[in-house]
């Protein structure tokens, strides 16, 4: 299970903080990353800390649902982007 995770108005410390790596953006979001887990349960748990750690819900994680396209050799070529839920929003 995949998701994107976008952080905005933290202060650079709180950033710095997050138990995830990924990029600093600069305008309406601060924070952008692509995060992956096992689990509905493990991306609960994650989100938890989020909260905690951003103190707040200045945050979306939202999952998103891939497929693909079998190419003439029966393998996957290209992951086309069939939807994005948010989930956590304040």
């Amino acid at each position: 299970m995949e998701a994107i995770l976008l952080v905005w108005g933290v202060r650079d410390e709180v950033l710095k903080g997050l138990p995830v790596e990924g990029h600093w953006l600069y305008g309406e979001y601060d924070f952008i990353a692509k995060v992956e887990f096992r689990s509905s349960m493990e991306m609960e748990k994650f989100e938890k800390t989020l909260r905690h750690v951003i103190d707040g819900g200045r945050f979306k994680l939202m999952p998103v649902k891939i497929s693909g396209v079998k190419g003439e050799n029966g393998e996957n070529e290209t992951s086309i982007l069939e939807s994005i839920e948010v989930v956590a929003v304040p």
